[in-house]
């Protein structure tokens, strides 16, 4: 094992300890952890097989297995940002009907307000309706 692949085993298992971490602190959500779990896992696996790699590479026909790294990586980083492109749209389209919604209730409870019997808003016995003395 060289030192690339210790390195790469290192940070892969320190990538595993960070989401399990965060996870277990409900601060990353389910769906995500798994991604992130099995990214660490497969770059684990690579770093103690890097012959696997290798092989996929050759099977894969590709002359130099860093090349189908840096392409894999690439890929997938894509999806990743197309993925949370679609997410913030999506989150975006909830906020403004969330929006909508409030300024609709808002108005309506205007509305009712105004349209309700003036009534005095001190205590009883307190008002200038009252006489003691």
């Amino acid at each position: 094992m060289t030192g690339v692949h210790i390195i790469a085993l290192v940070a892969a298992l320190v990538t595993l300890t960070v989401i399990i971490e965060l996870s277990r602190r409900s601060q990353l959500r389910t769906k995500y952890t798994v991604v992130w779990l099995l990214v660490g896992l497969v770059i684990a696996v690579f770093a103690i097989a890097p012959g696997l790699f290798n092989s996929i590479a050759r099977g894969v026909g590709v002359k130099s297995p860093p090349n189908l790294l840096v392409v894999v990586a690439a890929l997938f980083l894509l999806m990743v940002c197309v993925y949370l492109s679609w997410e913030a749209g999506r989150l975006e389209d909830k906020t403004r009907i969330l929006a909508e919604e409030v300024a609709i209730l808002r108005e309506e409870l205007e509305e009712r307000a105004a349209s309700a019997p003036s009534t005095a808003t001190s205590p009883p016995g307190t008002g200038s309706g009252s006489t003691t003395g």
